[in-house]
């Protein structure tokens, strides 16, 4: 009987990739994709490694581009295959050692001295605007080795791989204080580096932080199209006060209204990605039930555009 049963487990049409095999593709897809931006004319290499990749597990590009859209359409096995090649870029990442330039600077960090990446989570996620797999929750918890006055770095790499429709995702973080929970909002909607600077200015020490990465649906009603994001390098790099933070162009502000907790709230999706908007009000504490917290502030990471090339998808 278990034999029977087994047999009639549906499995991937002959068609399409394999899921094992799909794996192994991605895998190369997202090492492809790092090491064509170390060149100067990125979507030009791009191409070349993809069409690299494509030819060393012997399929083509519209096989590529179908077993994505049938595995789009099946989120939850998408889900796990994707999870196994974060799993095995994070091995890879070990075994080669720390990479070159911006994202790579506090690649080798631990979670502790006074410039720490505290980032205990996976480095690698997906999401697609489909509940729930389009948004992306973190929680870490304060220990011994915060202080007073810790600033904040998160930055990550993002990707997306759209057929059509709006790229809009959001990065949330809340840092909890004693009395205080502020809170910093971040859109992103190209593919590139992202940084989101956190600098409160208090002398309290952070207790939790808090968060979210969330790819907005908002019209976008069809389920077949294909819309991936892939979000990869996630850091969370925390400075001690008196330690050198790196220089920005733009030091984030401070705006305070009521509220108790990140989990519960809802990013604002009424700003494009390429706004950004600042409010101030104090509000008095009242114990435990009235703490604060900062409202949401949605910021733009300044990446560029990628020119649309030839390759798999238009991204």
């Amino acid at each position: 009987m278990a034999v029977v049963l087994g047999s009639c487990k549906p499995g991937t049409p002959k068609q399409f990739i394999q899921p094992d095999d799909m794996e192994d593709i991605l895998v190369d897809y997202h090492l492809a994709k790092a090491m064509a931006q170390q060149g100067v004319d990125r979507p030009y290499n791009e191409h070349l490694l993809m069409e690299a990749v494509l030819k060393k597990h012997g399929v083509t590009e519209a096989d590529f581009d179908s077993s994505l859209v049938y595995y789009y359409t099946r989120a939850d096995r998408f889900d796990g295959i994707y999870k196994r090649v974060a799993n095995r870029l994070e091995e890879q990442a070990v075994a080669l050692g720390a990479s070159e330039g911006e994202i790579g600077k506090y690649a080798t960090l631990n979670n502790e001295g006074d410039t720490a990446n505290i980032w205990v989570e996976s480095p690698t996620l997906m999401l697609m605007p489909v509940p729930p797999y389009n948004r992306y929750e973190f929680t870490i918890e304060a220990d011994s080795t915060f202080q007073k006055g810790d600033q904040f770095l998160f930055q990550f790499m993002a990707d997306y791989v759209y057929q059509d429709g709006s790229k809009d995702g959001i990065l949330y973080l809340a840092v909890s204080y004693p009395d205080t929970v502020v809170t910093r909002q971040q859109r992103f909607s190209y593919s590139g580096l992202s940084q989101l600077r956190f600098n409160y200015g208090t002398q309290e020490t952070p207790q939790r932080i808090r968060g979210y990465f969330y790819l907005d649906n908002k019209n976008q009603q069809t389920t077949t199209t294909l819309r991936l994001l892939f979000v990869n390098s996630i850091q969370l790099v925390r400075f001690h006060q008196h330690q050198d933070e790196p220089k920005t162009d733009e030091l984030a502000k401070d705006s305070i209204a009521p509220g108790a907790d990140a989990r519960g709230l809802k990013p604002d999706t009424a700003r494009s990605g390429d706004r950004s908007g600042d409010s101030a009000k104090v509000l008095p504490t009242q114990g435990r039930a009235g703490l604060l917290r900062v409202a949401d502030r949605s910021d733009t990471a300044k990446a560029q555009p990628a020119r649309p090339g030839r390759g798999l998808l238009q991204r």
